[in-house]
């Protein structure tokens, strides 16, 4: 029948939690373990909020975050590439606990400490930055190259899922319990993510890999620099989260739309998106032009965050920020599908931790935007209408400027990484004769 038909194409592929045991390991600890960090992501921001009522302050979170992202993504890519992968996104999930713990020691205290927030802020984005490349470089070895789509769509569906009930979790139990219990919750889904990582097997580093050094940090750079569908994917998405990433200003938009039970509905919208997107993300296996696509997804994001700052209805905000979701999502499906089926496994980690700052640095530093912009007559709405404006003009701009990132073919790229991968296989099999 033609709508039965019509469904199996645009549908979500499934296949790879199907076939590879390791892989459906790693997905249920990214998201448990998400789950909890997205409760405490919202969190911080709050009591920080809650403490202060400036919306600068909240926004300097970001910067706290930034300057660890930025060190740690190199650290932990070139370690990526050396180490078993497993491990270290074990390691990496054992200190964030610990942080998490420190986190609930001070909201038990009558007066909790401004600046250990930061401190936390700072030290988890560095370890993220140490686990996150990792975890990204995993996914090529799980699955087969096939079904790299499909777990790029899972993959993003997991963090769907966890931005969607994190936050609105988050929501609820910030307007009805005390904060040590809000990071109670979070400490405790470390415990079942750590149990599925233990359980994996092991994940070791390819042959002949490169020692971490700054020279290796630098093959990374160089290899990133020398791909124009690769610097397109980081740039468009940099622009989009700068200009047009608002969170800082969430807790004053939830103030006057309905207090913190709506900040989690806030936090959770872009999500619903997101998450509709994925799963009628069939059809993104058929598209050949992903760099046409990202600009197109990332415009529309722009588009999306102008309508959120021009209302003032609750109903309409959740809906404008679910546009924009959705759009993000279009952009991060194809930009995943180029980052791995274009990569060659003995960069993948590096690449990743590049990756990690394409996609972090843009939103800390457009939480500081949007923050800064507040404060001047623009005021909340105007510091978000302006940045959308901005969104979608830089977008159009570097497509201008891209032209062989709009004509990138997926085809293309992926004969080009299988060629890299059988040159890599040569040289190791030169060095060991």
């Amino acid at each position: 029948m033609p709508g039965v038909e019509l469904l199996r194409r645009v549908a979500l592929d499934v296949s790879p939690l199907r076939t590879s045991r390791d892989y459906r390991l790693v997905f249920s600890a990214a998201g448990v373990s998400g789950f909890g960090s997205f409760i405490t992501y919202v969190t911080v921001p709050y009591q920080v909020y809650h403490l202060t009522g400036d919306p600068l302050l909240v926004g300097l979170i970001g910067v706290c975050e930034l300057l660890p992202l930025l060190v740690m993504s190199f650290v932990g890519g070139a370690l990526a590439d050396f180490l078993d992968r497993r491990l270290l996104v074990f390691g990496g999930e054992i200190g964030l606990a610990l942080l998490c713990g420190v986190l609930l020691v001070n909201s038990l205290g009558s007066q909790p400490q401004l600046w250990l927030l930061y401190v936390v802020a700072a030290l988890t984005a560095a370890l993220d930055g140490l686990r996150r490349p990792a975890l990204e470089g995993m996914t090529p070895r799980l699955v087969v190259p096939d079904q790299i789509p499909a777990a790029s769509a899972l993959n993003s569906l997991r963090m769907q899922i966890t931005q969607l009930a994190g936050p609105a979790l988050a929501g609820v139990l910030i307007a009805s319990v005390d904060l040590v219990w809000v990071y109670a919750v979070d400490l405790a889904t470390f415990v079942v993510s750590l149990l599925c990582l233990a359980y994996m097997r092991a994940m070791p580093p390819p042959p002949a890999a490169d020692r971490p050094s700054l020279r290796s940090v630098a093959t990374g750079l160089r290899y990133a620099r020398s791909r124009p569908e690769l610097l397109g994917t980081y740039l468009v998405d940099i622009n989009a989260m700068f200009f047009g990433m608002p969170q800082a200003l969430y807790p004053f938009m939830a103030e006057r739309m309905g207090g913190p039970a709506v900040l989690g509905l806030l936090y959770a919208a872009p999500a619903v998106g997101s998450m509709a997107a994925t799963l009628s993300s069939g059809w993104t296996a058929r598209v050949h032009r992903h760099g046409l696509m990202v600009v197109f997804a990332a415009g529309a994001w722009g588009l999306g965050i102008i309508g959120f700052g021009l209302v003032t209805n609750l109903w309409w905000a959740l809906f404008f920020l679910a546009f924009a979701g959705a759009a993000d999502m279009v952009s991060g499906l194809f930009r995943m599908t180029i980052w791995n089926q274009t990569i060659p496994d003995h960069l993948r980690g590096r690449l990743a931790g590049i990756e990690m700052l394409s996609y972090s640095t843009g939103p800390l530093l457009g939480q500081l935007r949007s923050g800064l912009m507040a404060r001047t007559p623009l005021g909340i709405q105007g510091s978000i209408v302006s940045g959308g404006v901005l969104c979608v003009v830089g977008t159009v701009a570097l497509a201008a400027a891209l032209p062989a990132f709009l004509r990138y073919d997926a085809r293309d790229g992926l004969a080009h990484k299988e060629a890299e991968d059988a040159a890599q296989a040569a040289r190791v099999t030169t060095l060991a004769a």
